[in-house]
């Protein structure tokens, strides 16, 4: 990021006193009392696209530990990579979001002209554009980031379709559920993850883990729907397939373990009794968080969807065998040459939260005694896991290039060369 230095976050981004009254509501009421009463007074983009000129703005939680934080993060770094002058714009976390250390000194704001990028969802974008301010939008083409897990997208999520031009998002699935809101103006823009394909050095005597010891990794953040990842399914399959061995060790990593109790106690009674099943619950730097997966030798996701996959394909970069849900966005760069793809059956998707109980949607459940085999078949060869890591390296760096975001910043009349 340097080109430029992200904006002060001023004090009215920081509502976490609102939130402990805001929890008080249920959480669809709030949701969409929110949404409609902020569309109502959010500033609102010029009808026509302003041309695009000088550089991008990228806007989204840059302070926070997030999957949108991190896709704001990788998009600034690859239009930088591109030559073009990349101007950092922090949003804020929404209500009681909890930001990382990331320093944001006070800088200029993006010239006019320059095109917004803004890795904030449908229904908290207006929320977002009114805490920019009008004169944000003023002669600036919008494009909303959005990453969304279903096949069918909430209805609320139209409330978001007034404030942008056109819609750019990680992966094919997530592209195909967004079309009907805005069809002919959705484009396909992976994270650039090979730009600067995360390197770590294995840390195993650091996390604790024995050097004879197999150990499979599953890391998730708890903010992110445990439903949807669906640690407990990854739990069941390492139960069945090692039982109680002492040479294979399943680590769990959780992230934002204190926003969600009574999910974090869930996986505390799903391990116990279990000698070889860890729970960590820390919180590491996203260095260390690297140098655990460079540590384990299995990562394992048995996710219900992804709109992408950071998780997978950070690991897969890392030069580690996947064994994943062989569904939704992960398999835009993932298939069975590179990785270990899991079959499936679609099921009607039912979340507790409420963020993914849409009518008709569904999502996959993992074919655990397919998961049991294969992390078997796995933990047994070494030479099989060296050879599916190297093939998974490779196809990550080939599928995620910074060309789909150059052919997007073309499509909207930069000079990228």
């Amino acid at each position: 990021m340097s080109s430029s230095h992200m904006l002060d976050r001023p004090a009215a981004f920081r509502l976490h006193p609102l939130h402990r009254l805001w929890r008080l509501f249920p959480s669809h009421a709030r949701r969409r009392a929110m949404t409609r009463a902020i569309a109502l007074i959010a500033p609102r983009p010029e009808r026509i696209p302003p041309p695009a000129l000088h550089g991008v703005a990228v806007g989204g939680e840059l302070s926070r530990a997030s999957g949108l934080g991190e896709g704001a993060r990788l998009m600034l770094r690859g239009i930088e990579r591109l030559g073009l002058p990349a101007w950092p714009v922090d949003v804020g976390a929404p209500i009681g979001g909890r930001v990382v250390d990331v320093a944001t000194p006070a800088g200029d704001p993006p010239p006019a002209g320059a095109p917004l990028v803004l890795h904030v969802n449908a229904p908290l974008l207006p929320l977002a554009l009114l805490r920019l301010g009008r004169g944000m939008l003023r002669g600036r083409r919008i494009i909303g980031y959005w990453a969304w897990e279903l096949p069918t997208v909430p209805p609320d999520w139209r409330a978001g379709l007034p404030f942008v031009h056109e819609i750019w998002v990680p992966s094919r699935f997530t592209a195909t559920a967004l079309e009907a809101l805005l069809p002919g103006r959705v484009r396909v823009v992976p994270h650039p993850l090979a730009i600067t394909p995360p390197t770590a050095e294995s840390d195993r005597p650091g996390f604790l883990l024995p050097p004879d010891v197999v150990t499979v990794l599953v890391s998730f953040n708890l903010a992110s729907s445990f439903e949807r990842k669906n640690p407990l399914a990854a739990i069941g399959a390492f139960r069945a397939a090692f039982a109680d061995r002492n040479d294979r060790l399943l680590v769990i990593k959780v992230g934002y373990p204190d926003h969600f109790p009574a999910d974090l106690a869930r996986l505390r009674e799903a391990i116990r009794g279990s000698n070889n099943i860890r729970l960590d619950a820390g919180t590491l730097s996203p260095c260390r968080s690297r140098a655990l997966t460079a540590s384990a030798d299995i990562v394992l996701s048995l996710h219900r969807s992804e709109g992408f996959g950071l998780v997978p394909a950070e690991a897969m970069l890392l030069g580690k065998p996947v064994i994943a849900t062989g569904w939704s966005g992960n398999m835009d760069f993932m298939d069975a040459t590179c990785a270990v793809p899991i079959g499936y059956r679609l099921v009607p998707a039912h979340d507790p939260r409420g963020v993914y109980d849409v009518p008709g949607a569904e999502w996959a459940e993992a074919d655990l005694d397919e998961a049991v085999a294969q992390l078997r078949r796995l933990a047994d060869d070494p030479a099989l896991r060296a050879e599916i890591g190297v093939r998974a390296r490779a196809a990550a760096m080939a599928r995620l290039t910074t060309e789909p975001l150059a052919a997007a910043l073309r499509g909207i009349g930069l000079p990228v060369s």
